[in-house]
């Protein structure tokens, strides 16, 4: 797909501002959730995006979302972190097992004729009589988990970022109720419903159409360490348009052949990320710093070899799926 040129000099001065530029995260980010080693991602979809599960949409709208089946309760404190035990294959999440669902539970869906949810709470040496190894968060382990928990506790994050974030009403500004087994809030003036909102946001892999592409790195990010560029997409634009207007706001480059790769879901706190290969049209990098701390063209070779960044991003997130989809072609 061919999209118009964006003119960088058409864009405000000092391009998008900071909400318009995805996570990681307005804060630093440890260099233990992007390792200077990590492996390439192995999978034919980004990781958060597998289906291991029933997301069970139709039950919520029942008194017992569980329809009576045993349920598997996630906790998950304040900082997103949930209980993990080191089984024999890896990290495995450690669900509390109760007999019936959970007062002011989130229903997750079923597998296997069991019915999963997640609650907030504090962290316990515990769960269900196992002891915890750790308590850690999705950027850490996400990667390491199967299908089914990965998927799980992308939904269970995001759900419940979307309640920390949305405890009033947005048309009066009351305390909103819960219903649908944590699936919808109401407002208890009006009865407007309050539905989970979602952010797209964009993530390219801009190359030069041969053996190179862009990468650029944030300020908050560890030493070293590069990834493609993002941006949400604003109201009134396409996907497809929002890749050519960051592109261009960010490092000044025109593109067209605009491509889609794939998504996942990102909740931190809430975004969908849209994945896209894009061509330049030049080559001249002109950084908008106020967007991003610096710039530069790899090739294939420095990334294989690893002599370009001190680290790509870590296999959880869709980043490095566009990356190693892009080495291996």
């Amino acid at each position: 797909m061919t999209v118009p040129p964006v003119d960088p000099a058409a864009t405000p001065p000092g391009g998008s501002g900071p909400a318009d530029n995805p996570p990681p995260s307005e804060l630093p980010v440890d260099v233990a959730v992007w390792p200077e080693r990590s492996g390439p991602t192995t999978d034919d979809v980004p990781v958060l995006s597998r289906v291991g599960h029933d997301r069970g949409h139709l039950d919520r709208d029942l008194d017992d979302p569980a329809r009576g089946r045993p349920v598997r309760v996630l906790t998950i404190d304040a900082q997103r972190a949930v209980p993990v035990h080191e089984g024999a294959t890896g990290p495995e999440l450690l669900w509390d097992q109760r007999a019936e669902f959970p007062t002011g539970g989130i229903y997750l869906g079923h597998a296997d004729d069991v019915a999963y949810a997640v609650v907030r709470g504090e962290r316990s040496l515990t769960i269900s009589g196992t002891p915890v190894d750790t308590w850690s968060g999705l950027r850490e382990i996400g990667s390491d988990l199967g299908a089914r928990d990965a998927g799980l506790l992308a939904q269970a994050v995001g759900i419940v970022e979307w309640h920390e974030r949305n405890r009033f009403s947005p048309y009066t500004g009351a305390a909103t109720t819960i219903e649908k087994s944590g699936w919808t809030q109401r407002d208890p003036t009006t009865g407007q419903e309050v539905f989970p909102r979602t952010d797209p946001a964009v993530i390219m892999l801009v190359h030069d159409g041969g053996d190179r592409c862009v990468l650029g790195r944030q300020a908050v990010w560890p030493p070293g360490r590069f990834s493609i560029l993002a941006g949400f997409v604003e109201p009134g634009e396409s996907a497809e348009a929002a890749v050519a207007r960051e592109v261009a706001e960010e490092v000044g480059l025109e593109v067209t052949d605009v491509r889609y790769v794939s998504s996942q879901p990102w909740p931190f706190p809430q975004s969908l990320m849209l994945g896209f290969t894009a061509r330049a049209v030049g080559t001249d990098l002109q950084v908008d710093h106020d967007e991003i701390e610096e710039a530069r063209w790899f090739s294939r070779e420095e990334l294989r070899s690893g002599n370009g960044p001190a680290a790509l991003p870590p296999p959880v997130s869709i980043a490095r799926h566009l990356i190693d989809a892009w080495l291996a072609e």
